[in-house]
């Protein structure tokens, strides 16, 4: 045999180095001393770390400020509320205390109901009550921000959207407290002969879809989100958020107190997010929680029924203010019927991450619920969203025992994780072909907690894709986004419901597809007396009711005198015609700003692109200053004469948190974890890189 030659180029490779016993010992010892000096040099900033949790625990919480770690504002917050008729006037204190050595300047966003409008506010500090103005934003800000500079205490509340305002409070002295007392009203809900009042005290954290962009302006915010291509103020309206245990104690408290004047007996009260008390007193009902303060971390809802038979049909309100006369008529068009129609029902819902928790099961509930009213000769699809849409069949099914079988366990895996991309859930939904005609009515349910920060933009297309569908929002969870859930609702030619925990699934749907299989009350014209002014009516059109829903209108320029005249179609080409004398009009109060606040949104819905032209803007700016409220282009503001902080002092800037919304799953966002220290951090990682990468090359010598 011949020798076998080797290749050209090759080498012989070098003897292996394998380790002795002696040295396999010593590198073992070497390892354990590493370990053991580990322990020694860390096992103190776990100590120190310790004390600080327990430090923070007993109330002291610390979050990044402007320009670093500072104690949290302490927040504490009072409603008194007075409803008299239709209206809810709200007195609402915020109490913010700076525990720290330093002077502060508190951001504070907060919600507010998506009906509010804000026509007062004022500062109070020490002795000192400073009525605040209304004004331009823009001068309003540089107002504020001189003060500010100069050592002045000032306040300034802008609006973000008609639900989410923020209040900036500057130069808080370090141990003292400074009060800011704002005036909002709100028109009280009204359906199917019960009485709702809501007041929002925290929010759902929002999704703000879109390429990162540059802010326009410097103006520090504490929001945790940048903005982005779809939401250029995505910094405005995200701020910092954290679970009940990490404020200090007595902070992120409300309490409440409603004082019913309905004229009317109140037969039934009843609050499904809190346990209540009541009090009656002749013709009114004081109302409060049991406990003496609630946290902040969902809806007060409270709902009243008049004693049965004396549920109003129609009411009719006059204000006279500055001159000028404004009516506030209600009128209920009553039972319409209900047909035999073939339904196509698509249902959509939010797997998003901020659904997480107590809203997924909600939502899962309402949709197997809704399965449950589908009669074999209807069609259904079932839709879910959170990064992306997705659809259980190609298109919409018959509601066969085997289809909704195979929907009801699919409905039941859903979890919650992901973005909320909701334009392509909403394209989705709102597809369809042409030249295919399955059902009388085509209706889409949207079960969601309406967590986006690009509602313009999901407005302008339901608007453009609705077609012949019907829109119905749902919405979940004990603090969404109810301006959304509305508005969604009214450019959908739907309604809207709420469920706030899973007790209320069953009742609450069981109202809305009475709702839905009820023919709606259609081309409503109003005719008003002769005197008032047709081109600023609110509504200026007046959209489809469904069963149970009033009508509520808004008109200035004569008295109350003569009949209004409002007619309508129901399906089966039948009409309808109802008749209101205005000479029965009860005194109202802040009907004016009932009005302006309609004028307002209905100036702002025409803009279709999200930006707003000039000519709109200036009738904004004159229709707000001469109502007093805070709208997108006015805000109010507060300045102290007298300077109180010292120039050469510094002062910081701070994120005032809201709580995380009681149920989500989520327990901060825009906050580090209390008490971590960055040296314990950075320590423990580059010792546990050193022990790894000694054990890595003792692996590999043992086996090289």
């Amino acid at each position: 045999m011949l020798p076998v030659q080797p290749l050209p180029g090759y080498r012989k490779p070098a003897r292996s180095r394998r380790l002795t016993r002696r040295q396999l010992r010593r590198m073992e010892g070497a390892s354990l001393w590493l370990a053991m000096l580990m322990l020694l040099f860390v096992q103190p900033l776990f100590v120190e770390a310790a004390e600080q949790q327990v430090a923070h625990g007993s109330g002291q919480f610390h979050f990044l400020g402007e320009t670093g770690r500072q104690l949290a504002p302490v927040l504490t917050t009072d409603y008194q509320v007075t409803v008299t008729g239709l209206l809810a006037e709200t007195r609402l204190q915020q109490r913010f205390g700076n525990d720290s050595d330093q002077w502060q300047e508190g951001v504070y966003t907060f919600p507010l109901p998506e009906n509010a409008s804000v026509h007062a506010m004022t500062m109070t500090a020490g002795e000192r009550v400073i009525e605040g103005e209304i004004r331009e934003r823009e001068q309003a800000r540089r107002d504020y921000e001189a003060a500010r500079q100069e050592g002045r205490q000032a306040a300034r509340v802008d609006q973000q959207r008609p639900n989410l305002f923020t209040t900036r409070l500057a130069n808080i002295p370090p141990g003292e407290s400074v009060t800011v007392e704002l005036r909002f009203q709100q028109l009280v809900s009204y359906d199917s002969g019960e009485f709702r009042l809501r007041l929002p005290t925290t929010l759902t954290p929002r999704y703000t879809p879109g390429l990162p962009q540059v802010p326009a302006q410097t103006e520090w915010t504490g929001g945790w989100a940048t903005p982005t291509a779809e939401v250029a103020d995505a910094h405005r309206i995200t701020p910092p958020q954290v679970d009940g245990g990490s404020v200090a104690a007595g902070s992120h408290q409300a309490t409440i107190a409603v004082e019913l004047r309905t004229g009317v007996p109140v037969e039934r009260i009843e609050s499904p997010s809190h346990e209540i008390a009541e009090v009656r007193d002749g013709g009114a009902v004081s109302v409060r929680p049991v406990s003496d303060a609630i946290a902040m971390d969902r809806d007060f809802l409270l709902r009243w029924q008049p004693r049965r038979g004396r549920e109003p049909a129609a009411a009719v309100f006059h204000e006279r203010w500055q001159d000028e006369d404004y009516v506030l008529a209600m009128l209920v068009p009553g039972e319409q019927g209900q047909q035999a129609l073939t339904w196509e029902l698509v249902l959509v819902i939010d797997t998003s991450g901020s659904m997480a928790g107590e809203s997924i099961r909600q939502a899962r509930e309402a949709l197997l619920t809704a399965l449950d009213t589908l009669a074999p000769e209807d069609s259904f699809n079932v839709i879910q969203f959170s990064s992306q849409a997705r659809q259980l069949f190609p298109d919409s099914v018959a509601a066969t025992a085997d289809n909704l079988d195979h929907a009801r366990r699919y409905i039941r895996r859903l979890e919650a994780n992901g973005g909320t991309e909701m334009a392509s859930a909403i394209g989705a939904a709102l597809r369809v072909e042409p030249a295919v005609r399955r059902a009388d009515l085509r209706q889409v349910v949207f079960v969601t907690d309406g967590a986006v920060g690009n509602e313009q933009a999901l407005f302008t297309q339901i608007r453009e894709q609705l077609g012949d569908s019907r829109l119905f929002t749902v919405a979940i969870g004990s603090a969404p986004n109810r301006h959304f859930m509305r508005q969604a609702a009214r450019f959908g030619r739907g309604t809207w419901t709420s469920i706030g925990n899973l007790s209320e699934v069953s009742s609450q749907l069981a109202s809305l597809f009475a709702k839905m299989r009820s023919p709606a009350l259609a081309d409503i014209r109003v005719t008003w007396p002769d005197g008032f002014d047709t081109e600023t009516l609110v509504p200026d059109k007046v959209g489809d009711l469904y069963l149970g829903e009033p009508m509520m209108l808004v008109a200035r320029g004569a008295s109350p005198e003569g009949k209004l005249d409002v007619t309508g179609s129901l399906p089966g080409a039948r009409s309808w015609r109802r008749s209101l004398a205005l000479d029965m009009a009860a005194p109202g109060a802040g009907i004016h700003r009932l009005w302006a606040r309609g004028q307002v949104d209905q100036l702002l819905d025409r803009e279709l692109s999200g930006q707003v032209e000039e000519p709109v803007r200036e009738q904004v700016l004159d229709i707000a200053l001469t109502h007093q409220l805070v709208t997108p282009f006015t805000s109010f503001v507060a300045i102290d004469s007298t300077p109180s902080r010292p120039v050469d002092e510094e002062f910081e800037g701070v994120a005032v948190p809201s709580l995380m919304p009681a149920g989500s799953e989520q327990q901060r966002i825009g906050y580090p974890r209390t008490a971590t220290p960055a040296p314990l951090l950075m320590t423990s990682g580059l010792l546990g890189l050193a022990l790894a990468g000694l054990l890595a090359l003792f692996r590999r010598l043992r086996e090289g």
